[in-house]
């Protein structure tokens, strides 16, 4: 699985990356994370707004910090 965190590193993309991380390893996930800052690239994903939550390149989540809740729904929808 391959999971990229969208944003220019501000607070919330950082925590995004931190929490999606968290969840991953609970959930035991053989997954890749990469962090996209570069705004060309970012805008590639079609998102207006970070952070964003890109999962085997299908945008997830976008434009705000999600909870832990929400990203084990998301993740899990990959098991």
């Amino acid at each position: 699985m391959n999971i990229k965190i969208l944003g220019s590193g501000c607070k919330k993309c950082q925590m995004l990356y931190d929490l999606t991380k968290e969840v991953a390893e609970e959930l035991k996930l053989d997954a890749t994370f990469e962090k996209v800052t570069e705004i060309k690239d970012i805008m590639s994903y079609g998102i207006m707004g970070t952070p964003g939550l890109v999962v085997n390149e299908k945008v997830e989540i976008a434009g705000k910090l999600p909870s832990k809740k929400e990203i084990v729904k998301v993740l899990e929808q990959y098991l």
